[in-house]
């Protein structure tokens, strides 16, 4: 039997401490480096892709080890915590030199995708989300917080498709639940939120003075259980975290992340990157903050018509300052990152340098303000003009600030070098022995020079050894004094040590070390005063960058020729003309895009939108949302002239996807997303359906898409825009008020398809699709045999409706009854399936699935 192996000091103390973290990377602290050992340096070394080696090489068992430098460590947890995992930052709790025994280590932290604030870890114009869930007995609670920035939010619901459009929508990097919640509805969260989840067992008594007016129990419980979390992962220190800002879903527009995601608000369908977005594309702003806060006005647009008002003449009054505008750019430009510097403040995280980026932000505001009160002086003359908020200056705080950091101060905060002159009478005098110890040794070096002959002679200093007087090896060998002491043999030199040179090392290392330590202390003093104007410099954060989105539109309107919509209370009325896709405009060109118009009011308001493929007609629905987002979030819209009503919610149907997730297809997909809309959907909505019903035979399709468009017209009655290929559609003109046919042109020239591009009234006249095919590059005789079988079908269906028969039989009489016995069978049993059911426990969605199952089943 093997020997067990006796594990030494180091690694009893490493294991006793990983035992309490068997979720995490332990990263344990061993000089200037983070040492993993076991199936943590295992694992680890293949996700960072560094060297694996081993402690104890030479014993029977050797410990796996890898490590990564303390000082760029920073990417190393970055990308275990992208990977979802967890890392236990493990220091060490004394200085090495002093300890006896053992160095005393403790886990000070432990980095989740959540809660990692290391720099350059997360983006800086997202907010990193720690989401909170709890299943309370009135509905759902969800909490959120950015513990970067300290913002956190509170809302309910007690429809689950809302809180799964909601946690999808802020996008969390991860999400706490009780782990007491039922394992069938844990499930059921993964699956339709996909993110990195975290079971807590919570403990509701905890108590924690949140700031928040009258909070129910159940918020109570959520905001306990997410402060809970955050304690066990040694996140106590709260004082920067905002009020709760409470908020009701609908008081903002409401968009499912089907329709965000098809309008690619926020992220490219293809790249899921920022790039190629809406947001792309409007976001030039100056500051990060300011990049947040466009972010979060792009997810929840306004549906308060005063808030909008203002929103939009602000934005009009920064375009009629065209210079000012440029200079706020160029001042905004200048301000840092004032909502995460705050946070590492109030951690007491915050660097010499942060502060140094501290300082110089409160520096640029007065040059801000100045350009402000420019701009108000001229707007006070114009009685429907808003003027613009001077910013918090905070004077004696910046005065503070210069008066005691140095102007230029390095990154480490224990090395000196970052307190001013005069600040403090004791670190001055050991200052003034630092210097004239330098005088001191440069006058014993001339002095030795002198009386040993040595013309070479230098004293020096490393940290190793000291000070030092050092004379060449040749030199050496014929030198004897007494008053020199051997200190270290070189290759080519020797050095010593005077009782002199002893007394002058005593006095420098005394005084160097004394002023670090007392430097230290100074700057601790200061970053605690600063911390005082944490809620403050987090309003300030705040104004900085509702002002940048401000500009930020102006600028954009101004530049691409956008216009103020003019807000209406009539819900379907609409007036855009000549409208623009912003996003495909800015790829091909202004020069290059076709712009189109659309008019509409309570009694047409059901577009029917018809025309062949390629030809815009997506474009043009996303364009239509795109104006209307844009104008509800304070930006003036793509358009020569625009009126527009406040839109309620968005729903959409662009494309089409499978649900490989949940393993529903793409028609199912299509229908669950169609019964959200026709359930949810109000008269003050937008429908943006693409080609509903094509997922499935021409009859069922055909059927399906002209049953929606009825229930549309005769219950929704919201503003739609129903894109079709079926042509046989476009005459429920004739018999619903509410219908309208549009089309997008094309011309047949010479054989060959022209896009117009161009939406023009009326039904488009055939759909081209055997001219598309030929663009596509479709070989010439597949063309010319597609041509023959379409004169073909087109004069049968033509033969067909004339004789007044609804389809071919496919069947002789005998066949028929075969096929009747098994159809009645397969009614009954669905008869039986239907009978057993309590539809009144059922969700729309499973009702939804039960009818795809018949579907199929018939």
């Amino acid at each position: 039997m093997a020997k067990k192996t006796k594990q030494t000091p180091m690694m009893e103390q490493y294991l006793k401490i990983k035992e309490s973290y068997p979720d995490a990377f332990l990263f344990y602290r061993l000089g200037d480096f983070y040492e993993l050992f076991h199936e943590d340096a295992i694992q680890a070394s293949k996700i960072l892709e560094i060297t694996l080696t081993s402690r104890n090489k030479n014993a029977d068992n050797p410990i796996p080890m890898c490590g990564v430098p303390y000082h760029s460590s920073t990417e190393y947890i970055k990308r275990l915590i992208e990977a979802g995992y967890k890392v236990a930052i493990c220091e060490q709790m004394e200085d090495p030199k002093q300890a006896k025994g053992m160095v005393k280590r403790e886990v000070v932290r432990v980095v989740t995708p959540g809660t990692i604030l290391e720099d350059d870890a997360i983006p800086t114009k997202e907010n990193n989300y720690l989401a909170c869930i709890h299943i309370g007995d009135n509905g759902y609670y969800l909490s959120y917080i950015d513990i970067s920035t300290g913002e956190l939010y509170l809302t309910k619901t007690t429809i689950w498709n809302q809180l799964v459009n909601e946690v999808k929508g802020i996008n969390p990097s991860e999400v706490v639940i009780d782990s007491k919640i039922d394992s069938e509805l844990l499930e059921k969260l993964k699956q339709h939120l996909g993110s990195f989840f975290t079971l807590f067992e919570s403990n509701h008594e905890i108590t924690h003075s949140w700031k928040i007016a009258e909070p129910t129990n159940d918020e109570l419980i959520n905001l306990n259980m997410l402060y809970g979390y955050l304690e066990s992962i040694y996140i106590t220190n709260l004082e920067h975290i905002k009020e709760v800002e409470r908020y009701e879903l609908s008081s903002y527009m409401q968009m499912n992340y089907y329709a965000k995601s098809q309008l690619e608000l926020t992220r490219s369908l293809r790249s899921q990157k920022k790039k190629g977005s809406l947001l792309d594309l409007i976001d030039k702003t100056k500051t990060a903050m300011g990049g947040r806060k466009l972010h979060q006005w792009l997810d929840k647009p306004l549906l308060d018509m005063n808030d909008l008002t203002d929103r939009h003449q602000k934005v009009e009054n920064l375009m009629g300052f065209y210079f000012e505008r440029v200079d706020l750019m160029d001042s905004l430009s200048q301000i840092y990152d004032l909502e995460r510097l705050v946070t590492k403040i109030s951690l007491g995280n915050a660097t010499a340098r942060d502060l140094n980026q501290l300082r110089n932000s409160l520096q640029g505001i007065p040059r801000i303000n100045k350009i402000l009160e420019v701009i108000n002086n001229h707007l006070a003359h114009d009685v429907n003009s808003t003027s613009f908020k001077l910013l918090d200056e905070y004077k004696p705080l910046l005065e503070y600030v210069d008066s005691v950091l140095v102007d230029d101060p390095p990154i480490s905060i224990t090395e000196g070098n970052i307190i001013k002159d005069k600040v403090n009478e004791q670190l001055d005098t050991y200052r003034d022995a630092l210097e004239n110890g330098q005088k001191w040794l440069s006058e014993l070096q001339k002095r030795e020079r002198e009386q040993t002959g040595l013309k070479t002679l230098k004293v020096g200093y490393n940290k190793v050894f000291g000070y030092y007087i050092e004379i060449s090896r040749l030199q050496a060998a014929n030198f004897n004094d007494d008053r020199y002491i051997r200190k270290q043999t070189l290759t080519n030199a020797e050095r010593y040590i005077t009782e002199e040179l002893k007394e002058i090392e005593a006095t420098i290392l005394g005084a160097q070390e004394k002023s670090t330590s007392l430097e230290y202390d100074l700057f601790i003093v200061l970053r605690e005063h600063v911390a005082k104007y944490v809620s403050g410099l987090q309003e300030l954060a705040h104004e900085v960058a509702t002002l940048d989105v401000l500009v930020n539109f102006a600028n954009i309107s101004e530049s691409e020729d956008y216009v103020r919509a003019e807000l209406t209370h009539e819900a379907k009325s609409i007036e855009l003309e000549d409208s623009r896709h912003p996003v495909v405009e800015s790829l091909i060109g202004k020069a290059n895009f076709v712009p189109n118009s659309l008019s509409s009011d309570d009694d047409r308001s059901l577009f029917l939108l018809t025309g062949p493929n390629m030809s815009g007609k997506s474009t043009f629905m996303r364009q239509i949302a795109f104006c209307v987002i844009l104008n509800q979030i304070g930006c003036f819209v793509p358009a020569k002239r625009a009126k527009l009503p406040i839109i309620d919610k968005i729903f959409t149907r662009i494309g089409s996807s499978d649900d490989t997730t949940s393993g529903q297809s793409t028609f199912m997909v299509e229908m669950m997303e169609t019964n959200v809309a026709l359930e949810e959907a109000t008269e003050n909505s937008l429908l943006l359906f693409d080609e509903i019903g094509r997922g499935t035979a021409t009859f069922d399709g055909m059927a399906l898409a002209e049953a929606i468009i009825k229930y549309i017209a005769k219950n929704v009655k919201a503003l739609t825009i129903f894109s079709t290929h079926y042509h046989e559609l476009t005459e429920l003109d004739k018999t619903i008020d509410e219908v309208k046919n549009i089309h997008v042109g094309a011309q047949e020239y010479d054989g060959n398809l022209i896009f117009l591009h161009k939406v023009l009234d009326g039904p488009a006249d055939k759909s081209y699709g055997i001219h598309v095919a030929k663009l596509a590059g479709l070989p010439e005789s597949v063309l010319e045999e597609s041509q023959e079988i379409l004169v073909e079908l087109e004069t049968n269906a033509k033969n067909l409706r004339e004789s007044g028969a609804v389809q071919l039989d496919l069947f002789d009489e005998r066949e028929a009854e075969v096929i009747q016995e098994v159809v009645t069978d397969n009614i009954q049993s669905i008869v039986d399936d239907l009978r057993s059911l309590n539809i009144n426990q059922m969700t729309p969605i499973e009702a939804m699935q039960k009818l795809y199952e018949w579907n199929q089943e018939l």
